[in-house]
């Protein structure tokens, strides 16, 4: 069984609620169509049924788009739903001077806000987008709704990259982090992301967590402040999280490959084994997935966040339906 597969039947087994807004755009609805005919998740799609249903059939005519009757349909020309989900966003946002009129209209023009607050109220329990918006929009209507976790010092975000036929990491799954939120983290946040992210695999692929923290130096083979921003991460890690194998700073063939890491950081317990990676900044950790899912065809899913109070996950604007379906399995088991 493939890693995808594995998500899904998990997913499955716990059968969440997971609303797709972008109901506009053809690779959502394709996507519909093969989550609930493979019925790993139940969805919630906004707008107007007839209006979804005729742009399925008329596009996708070479699937069965009846099943997206499957699905349930909301659309804010439901009266009593609007005036629900606006009353819940002034009471969310009336610290920041949103009245009523205000709160009616985000939820009317913006379907990210719509779900977000569907989610929010309990509706449902994740939501995907990102297909039709970029990546600032989907996580600003995440955390001015649904908002952090009660234990979180920081949302960020991580990729699962599955790559095929490769003997590092977990069969060659890892997970790369961040590479989709936090810029030039601190020491702290670089330390936040590093727990959280060990955290999410260990949930993800119930193995435990290898934790690399990544850097252009091994074991002071370099000498400059970003290395020592990533020596100071690792120490205020492993202190956040003493059960976890954490360590750096690790060049990548250090963290990964077993020789390497012999070499380069003997008596290491994560040299050469690692399945997290942990990516100094933005930069890095953007063209270092993009790197991997390109050149060695790899599977990218993400970016998933972490520390939200329930899932709200991005897609990159040049996903794939399949991709979607990835991440909708993905987001169906952190709400588990």
């Amino acid at each position: 069984m493939g890693f995808i597969d594995s998500i899904k039947a998990q997913a499955k087994a716990c059968k969440k609620t997971i609303v797709l807004p972008e109901t506009d755009d053809i690779r959502t609805l394709e996507a519909a169509v093969k989550i609930l005919d493979e019925d790993f998740a139940n969805l919630v799609l906004l707008g107007k049924q007839d209006v979804i249903l005729s742009k399925a059939k008329s596009e996708l005519s070479h699937l069965n788009t009846d099943i997206l009757q499957r699905a349930t349909f909301l659309s804010l020309e439901d009266k009593a739903l609007l005036e629900e989900l606006t009353a819940l966003v002034v009471k969310l946002r009336a610290h920041k001077g949103m009245d009523s009129a205000q709160a009616k209209e985000l939820l009317l023009k913006d379907c990210l806000y719509f779900g977000a607050a569907l989610v929010k109220s309990e509706k449902a329990d994740g939501m995907v987008a990102g297909a039709t918006h970029a990546t600032s929009a989907v996580l600003r209507a995440a955390l001015q709704i649904v908002g952090t976790a009660k234990d979180s010092k920081l949302v960020s975000s991580f990729f699962i990259m599955v790559v095929p036929h490769s003997p590092y990491g977990l069969n060659g799954t890892f997970v790369f982090s961040d590479c989709g939120l936090c810029q030039n983290p601190s020491a702290q946040e670089l330390a936040h992301i590093a727990v959280s992210s060990a955290k999410s695999f260990e949930s993800i692929t119930q193995n435990e967590p290898i934790v690399a923290m990544l850097s252009h130096s091994t074991y002071g083979s370099a000498s400059h402040p970003d290395v020592d921003k990533v020596i100071q991460a690792t120490q205020i890690a492993k202190n956040l999280a003493p059960a976890f194998k954490i360590d750096g700073e690790l060049q990548l063939d250090a963290a990964i490959i077993p020789s390497v890491g012999q070499s380069k950081a003997k008596g290491s317990n994560v040299a050469g084994k690692a399945n997290v990676l942990i990516f100094p900044d933005l930069d890095a950790g953007n063209i270092g997935y993009k790197l991997v899912q390109r050149l060695a065809n790899a599977e990218a899913y993400g970016p998933i966040t972490q520390g939200m109070s329930a899932p709200i996950n991005d897609l990159s604007r040049g996903c794939s339906a399949d991709d979607i379906v990835g991440v909708v399995a993905l987001s169906a088991l952190q709400a588990k």
